[in-house]
């Protein structure tokens, strides 16, 4: 389980590709304070389990799901990336629930500056933009953002300085892809309520058995 607050900017230090699967290394300094064997990492959001420490790199297995899914697949030797440990028990809870599971990637529209901010335009798929809500939270390559505007397609949000200046997000611009994961607080209140697309499961919660048990 991770917060969305990236810990420091990394980079691509080898890659390794299979038929449909392949091997990441990555070079950063801040997480191995105590990064062990086995540890989870979310690296530009996707969730990677460290296979092995060679001094300020970690070596991941990256399947052929997670390939299809996230953008990890575009990365080149040198690749900036955005790196956070999975969140301590004892920490301060900065951003959101983020798991690291990526829902699916979207593209940067425009951007634009405001002041000292900078906002992003993000277009992503309908199976994405069904959980987007306004001031809701979403992770944007690993980030734990608040969503400020949503279209029919697209959604936005604001940047700070700080944010830009410590994620790989301030060196991205139009056309370039982000991995996006939605707030799966929504994902589980849908799938018991029974609104997804499919038809409502035997037993799940709908607004019919809460009138029943005098609930709302």
């Amino acid at each position: 389980m991770f917060t969305g607050i990236v810990e420091e900017m990394g980079a691509v230090a080898g890659i390794r590709k299979g038929a449909r699967s392949s091997e990441l290394t990555v070079a950063g300094r801040v997480i191995f304070g105590d990064l062990k064997v086995g540890d989870s990492v979310a690296t530009n959001g996707v969730c990677l389990t460290v296979r092995a420490i060679r001094g300020q790199t970690f070596v991941a297995d990256v399947m052929g799901e997670t390939l299809s899914r996230s953008s990890l697949g575009r990365l080149k030797i040198g690749s900036p990336v955005n790196l956070e440990r999975a969140m301590a028990a004892d920490g301060r809870f900065g951003g959101h629930i983020v798991s690291g599971h990526i829902d699916g990637t979207g593209v940067i529209r425009q951007t634009r500056e405001d002041a000292n901010a900078r906002w992003y335009e993000i277009e992503a798929s309908p199976a994405v933009m069904r959980y987007i809500v306004e001031k809701g939270s979403v992770t944007l390559d690993g980030i734990s953002l608040t969503v400020a505007r949503v279209a029919a397609s697209s959604f936005s949000v604001s940047i700070i300085p700080h944010t830009l200046s410590q994620t790989v997000l301030g060196s991205k611009g139009a056309g370039d892809i982000l991995n996006i994961e939605n707030d799966m607080i929504g994902k589980y209140v849908e799938k018991l309520m029974g609104l997804g697309p499919a038809e409502p499961e035997k037993g799940s919660l709908t607004m019919d058995s809460l009138l029943k048990a005098g609930m709302i």
